[in-house]
């Protein structure tokens, strides 16, 4: 047995004070504490990054620990293992003897093991009557046993944190391949939308990620492509359901008047039978609608070239149905609603004179984008509300990037779904949280 006394190092070795911390430790723990001597190397092992132990230094701990004999390790009995450098090298797989020393030098300052160094420096045992034990010079394990759980709780924080990156990494993988083919979707399929400059947004979220990047950083990766990847598929599912619900409407409005050949789909085309007409729009407007594509078989009626849903439009823009007429769209009723382009564009015409837009900016506007987008930008910019403080000067902005190339209405729908959208998820959540 050790005198437990705290001892210090032969030769020209110089005592620390984290050696004098691992020793006062080791006299604190229980007599009769028992640990698994290799359940505690392989949390060692798992937390060699946390301890600063290299790999050598673990193989020369396993050569230590097995020079002692039992698989357990109990605090009460001597724990001092004593085999000479050449033995220790030996079972190290063949370590050189400098080798051996620094990392024999690393376990102590580590608090892994404690030097017992005899007078002389040599390693021995002195036994006494029956050839038991009753001193011992060299490494004790005693640290082993009082750290145990210190040791187990760092590998439960280096299996945690694996865990979490592995899991922050499949998420950003199944958010790029979900971003990925959607857009590829959208472009093979002809959808409405700027997806070109939606790839340019998922190349600049995932430009500054590094493969050895940290689970933190992917888990903020994660969540942003997430978000990007809800608002692409949001998109796609609005045009999947305005296509289904203009088929629906076009199929239910030719079963009806299946004895009239002049009538045409009302979705998106403008029904002469509904009175939706050039004549029934504005007088300021009249010019700018008969930009849009005429049907010869109907005369009067008229119908806009666009290849965004109405059903998007409004589910980025509910606020403008606010100042529809009521019953707008063929459907009587008190409550305001746009069932067809035409009302969209009657409701358009008059929500921009509202906003003090004037004549010239939206004469130009509709020169160069067309009346439906120029229209669309107007629900936009009321659905905006304060954030556009000049509603004439922000029309003549878009339509300066129009001009150039660099606007469309797709993009400016999404983000309006997309804070829409976070809008309702901060109040579910708020809602929650009241609630509990």
């Amino acid at each position: 047995m050790t005198h437990g006394l705290a001892t210090t190092p032969f030769g020209r070795r110089t005592m620390s004070l984290g050696q004098i911390a691992s020793q006062a430790k080791a006299r604190a723990v229980e007599p009769d504490k028992t640990v698994h001597k290799w359940k505690v190397f392989t949390a060692l092992t798992e937390a060699k990054d946390r301890l600063g132990l290299p790999d050598r230094a673990l193989a020369v701990l396993n050569a230590l620990l097995s020079f002692h004999q039992e698989t357990t390790l109990t605090a009460g009995d001597p724990l001092v293992v004593f085999p000479s450098n050449e033995k220790l090298a030996a079972r190290a797989h063949g370590v050189a003897p400098t080798t051996l020393r620094r990392h024999l030098g690393i376990l102590v300052d580590a608090g892994i093991v404690i030097r017992r160094d005899s007078p002389n420096g040599k390693r021995y045992a002195r036994r006494g009557e029956g050839g038991a034990v009753s001193e011992a010079f060299g490494f004790d394990l005693t640290p082993l046993v009082a750290r145990a759980e210190e040791f187990e709780a760092f590998a439960a924080e280096v299996a945690a944190e694996k865990k979490a990156l592995r899991l922050a990494r499949e998420r950003v993988t199944l958010a790029r391949r979900d971003i990925t083919k959607m857009i590829a979707l959208g472009l093979e399929e002809g959808i409405p939308g700027d997806w070109a400059g939606l790839h340019m947004a998922y190349l600049g979220i995932i430009s500054g990620l590094k493969r050895s990047a940290e689970a933190a950083a992917l888990t903020v990766v994660a969540a942003e492509l997430a978000d990007f990847a809800q608002s692409i598929a949001m998109h796609l599912e609005l045009f999947v359901n305005s296509s289904i619900s203009d088929a629906n409407e076009s199929h239910s409005g030719q079963h009806k008047q299946n004895s009239n050949t002049d009538l045409h789909e009302s979705e998106p085309a403008f029904q002469k039978g509904r009175g939706e007409t050039v004549a029934d729009l504005p007088e300021a407007d009249k010019q700018a609608v008969a930009g849009a594509e005429t049907d010869p078989a109907s005369g009067p009626e008229i119908r806009p070239v666009t290849g965004t849903p109405l059903g998007m439009v409004l589910e980025a823009c509910p606020d403008i149905v606010e100042y529809a007429e009521t019953g707008a769209g063929g459907m009587d009723g008190e409550v305001p609603t746009i069932r067809n382009w035409a009302a969209f564009l009657k409701t358009a015409a008059l929500v921009r004179a509202m906003l003090g837009i004037s004549p010239d900016a939206w004469r130009d506007a509709v020169e160069t984008m067309g009346v439906v987008d120029a229209s669309i930008v107007i629900a936009a910019i009321l659905q905006k509300g304060d954030d556009v403080r000049f509603p004439g000067g922000y029309l003549r902005a878009l339509t300066e990037k129009k001009r150039d190339g660099q606007f469309s209405v797709g993009p400016i729908l999404m983000a309006l779904i997309s804070a829409r959208l976070k809008e309702t998820k901060a109040a579910r959540t708020s809602g929650r949280t009241v609630l509990e």
